[in-house]
């Protein structure tokens, strides 16, 4: 079965943003459960078929402390 990795990030406006890497998917949404439901479209549009595809996402959070 073929795997897709998305990277996923906050993004500065406010909700998520998720590439794909190694196929030119992009995409977002406000919360996570938009974003995978958003990922899952993307998926289906970019590819025009119905084969079946694990989707991993790497979310990537970026914090800021000060010491």
């Amino acid at each position: 079965m073929e795997e897709l990795i998305f990277m996923v990030e906050e993004s500065p406006e406010g909700g998520y943003t998720a590439k794909g890497v190694g196929v030119s998917i992009y995409t977002q949404g406000d919360t996570l459960e938009l974003l995978k439901a958003s990922i899952i479209d993307a998926v289906h549009c970019h590819f025009d078929d119905s084969k079946k595809r694990i989707l991993r996402l790497h979310i990537v959070r970026e914090e800021v402390i000060a010491a």
